[in-house]
């Protein structure tokens, strides 16, 4: 499926030339709410805006305005492209030492061959964007940045307007009164595909037993219907305060958002270091501690999500002793246990070798098989024949890296899409040999509900 940039997007993907500067400036500012500093932005920049919470809660951005855009429709070589463009953009880059690192925020398609016709239009293969302001809050400290790219010969003067414009934002972050509170009134739940989608589970168990794949992930959606337009804003607080341990991220494209809370990290990239994670394998909470802690045993005793999890540490584990030194794995997996759902996690850690920057390890560990299958390449395939939809930017990898190389993308699970008064949710599940179609299908239901409780739905009505 083609992307139409719109005309002001693409004046921002211009190609560079030589005399092309890419101008950074960096303040320190006093306390400002991450998502009072994004509202602050929806008046002018509506469609250009992104957020993004880590895991710990040590480090929150957002992005306003697009200075530059990277895209592209490839079907091969998608990472490389853009990964070499943001390396020529930061050759371009003037600034102070003290000035903080411009970011590239964005995200990857899950399948660059399979864009069908869906809710995804306005999403290309690779969307990336470099913010012409950026909020930083890390360590205690908050940043705030000012990306300027430009061949003009006027670029002092298109920097103080940016100055101008960054102080009103801060103002308006600081000093007007935000309501995040989401007033929704669901008029329909629809479940897209539902037969479809038990049917694609008896299909893929059946072509398991037969010996043609070990796992394939198999997703479904729900569509919900509003009486009125959502609130970005208001969805990212409700999400956030949903999930506390998850990542959480929203990336705004045309009139879209796709946005979520996702317990996966994919890759992280830190002073030379790189983390993954291996997340595969789940069982629901319990209602109480006692009975928490028992499900959370069988869990980590049941063959099938060992199994599941092992897919998952044995492909990692390859593509970390392939890209790096000093590889860490356990043993053992542990337990990670969220609000609605416990996994099977275990660690990974290396050192990142020369030749490698973090799209690297995006493609090399897109998709896990916690999100694709085993082996992959076969799993895909199952995937586009039986599943019957496009996943867009659900179970991909979305995240930031800044002109040092540093970075971290997760998984783009537990999400949703939102155009105007519809959204549209995500979720999937591992198919194996002894697959059951019906417990697979409400084992959906228990992922589906972070993001849908957060959007003032809830199970059962």
């Amino acid at each position: 499926m083609s992307y139409n940039l719109t005309d002001a997007a693409k004046a921002k993907q211009t190609t560079l030339s030589s005399h092309t500067k890419f101008f950074t400036e960096t303040l320190e500012v006093g306390r400002v709410s991450a998502l009072s500093f994004f509202e602050a932005g929806h008046s002018s920049y509506k469609k250009e805006r992104f957020y993004w919470q880590n895991a710990d809660k040590t480090m929150t951005l957002v992005g306003i305005g697009h200075a530059h855009l990277l895209t592209n429709e490839k079907i091969n070589g998608r990472y490389e492209d853009i990964s070499a463009s943001w390396q020529q953009l930061c050759e371009k880059l003037v600034k102070e030492e003290t000035d903080m690192d411009p970011v590239l925020f964005g995200g990857f398609s899950y399948d660059e061959q399979n864009r069908a016709q869906s809710e995804w239009g306005e999403f290309p293969s690779s969307y990336f964007v470099v913010p012409s302001i950026q909020l930083k809050i890390e360590e205690g400290k908050t940043q705030i940045s000012i990306n300027l790219i430009t061949d003009s010969s006027n670029a002092s003067a298109i920097f103080d307007k940016l100055r101008e414009e960054r102080d009103r934002l801060i103002h308006i972050a600081q000093v007007d009164e935000f309501d995040f509170t989401l007033r929704n009134n669901i008029k329909t739940t629809t479940e897209r595909g539902k037969e479809q989608y038990k049917k694609a589970v008896e299909n893929v168990t059946e072509l398991i037993r037969n010996g043609q794949a070990d796992k394939v992930v198999i997703a479904r959606a729900v569509e919900l219907a509003f009486e009125q337009e959502l609130s970005v804003a208001g969805v990212l607080h409700a999400i956030t305060n949903e999930q506390q341990e998850s990542y959480h991220f929203g990336l705004q494209v045309g009139n879209s958002l796709f946005f979520g809370a996702t317990p996966e990290r994919l890759v992280e990239v830190k002073s030379g270091k790189v983390y993954s994670a291996c997340v595969a394998g789940s069982i629901r909470r319990g209602k109480s501690a006692q009975e928490d802690r028992k499900l959370g045993e069988e869990l980590l005793s049941d063959p099938k999500n060992r199994e599941e999890h092992q897919h998952v540490v044995s492909m990692i584990s390859t593509v970390f002793e392939s890209f790096c030194k000093d590889v860490r794995i356990p043993k053992i997996p542990k337990l990670m246990k969220i609000r609605d759902i416990q996994h099977l996690y275990t660690s990974v850690e290396g050192s990142i070798g020369q030749q490698n920057d973090i799209f690297s390890f995006v493609e090399a560990l897109h998709p896990t098989p916690a999100l694709g299958g085993v082996p992959t390449t076969v799993a895909l395939e199952m995937i586009r024949q039986n599943e019957g939809m496009d996943r867009g930017y659900y179970a991909a990898p979305i995240g930031w890296t800044d002109a040092s190389g540093d970075g971290e993308f997760a998984v783009g699970i537990r999400s949703a899409l939102i155009k105007g008064n519809h959204a549209y949710l995500y979720a999937g599940g591992g198919i194996v040999a002894d697959s059951d179609a019906q417990e697979e299908y409400e084992e959906t239901w228990v992922k589906f509900r972070p993001v849908l409780r957060a959007l003032g739905g809830k199970l059962n009505g």
